[in-house]
């Protein structure tokens, strides 16, 4: 597992510059070279990365709306010469092209994504002040304006903590469940259509919008809550275990088999797939670095009377031992 640290402002200023001198239509082979040397520089490659992607969302930026609202008031206090109309209309390329070079837009808004691989954890520092623990193979969309503070967790699972800022709620959304807090330090992954959040300090309030059955909990230190569990109720957790992830260590109690194997998943290529039956939902307890998937696999196997099958180059499949699958 690796793990990947933010970008510094020098780092972004530099991205910006590079991004912008190979956009132009002859690059000379020397701005080529020393480029690349550049690239791979700690650091630098996140930071090339967020410019790109930057870039990539210029056409979300300018159907903003508070950057529509802001060009729609400008077009009304307008009188109606024909210049006058001209820099209206040029206004929204004007902001969208502000944010795109980074002038204002690494200090007023946070880039609108971050991801990262198999295997591959991040920290990023936002521009509130907060801070987000991207775990392997998530991802993560950043708005953050004068009066809100909003994420959106696509897929995966982050660990935020967040800045205190009584003016400006802090929200998660994963999917159909919206998580707001002040001031706190807790992790959110996602679940289906759902999300499961551990609350390690502070307080949060938790809403569910799915269809029939809407809910709404306010969890204390030390609790957790499943939006997709048929009952979705606050529990005790030991939030330590539950947050182990962040330091590069995976604890299960009593987890089931099926889900710990979908937590070691994320940190390596080489795939488990269970062929168990009902064993996949046995509990599993015990203690594991984060991709070693070689000893989390000799333990399940030796723990539960399993096969240890190899298909495939990047295949690990645990099978019930007696069962012929024709695989030596």
């Amino acid at each position: 597992m690796t793990v990947s640290i933010a970008p510094t402002d020098k780092a972004r200023e530099e991205a910006a510059d590079w991004f912008a001198r190979l956009k132009k239509r002859d690059v000379p082979a020397a701005d080529l070279a020393a480029h690349r040397l550049w690239y791979k520089e700690p650091g630098n490659r996140a930071a090339y990365d967020e410019v790109d992607a930057f870039w990539r969302q210029s056409q979300a930026v300018k159907a903003d709306p508070e950057i529509q609202a802001a060009i729609q008031a400008a077009r009304d206090r307008a009188s109606a010469t024909r210049s006058q109309r001209r820099a209206i209309l040029g206004l929204g390329v004007a902001v969208a092209s502000t944010v795109i070079a980074g002038v204002v837009g690494w200090r007023i808004f946070a880039p609108p994504g971050y991801s990262t691989d198999v295997g591959e954890q991040r920290l990023l520092q936002l521009a509130d002040g907060s801070s987000v623990k991207l775990d392997a193979a998530s991802r993560i969309s950043v708005r953050i304006s004068k009066a809100r503070r909003d994420i959106v967790l696509e897929r995966g699972r982050a660990f935020f903590d967040v800045a205190h800022d009584g003016a400006r709620p802090f929200v998660v959304q994963a999917g159909e469940t919206s998580v707001t807090a002040l001031g706190t330090r807790f992790d959110v992954s996602r679940e289906g259509d759902g999300a499961r959040v551990n609350l390690v300090k502070g307080s949060v309030e938790v809403r569910a919008a799915k269809p029939g059955a809407p809910g709404r909990w306010r969890l204390a230190p030390g609790q957790a809550v499943s939006t997709e569990d048929p009952a979705p109720a606050p529990r005790s957790v030991d939030v330590a275990a539950a947050t182990s992830w962040t330091s590069g260590r995976l604890i299960f109690q009593a987890a089931p088999l099926e889900e710990a194997v979908a937590e070691v998943n994320r940190y390596n290529r080489v795939r488990i797939v269970l062929d168990v039956g009902d064993l996949a939902k046995s509990p599993v307890s015990g203690a594991f670095n984060a991709g070693d998937t070689e000893a989390f696999v000799s333990s399940m196997a030796e723990l539960n009377e399993l096969r240890i099958e190899r298909p495939a180059q990047n295949e690990i499949r645990l099978t019930i031992a007696g069962t012929d699958h024709g695989t030596k």
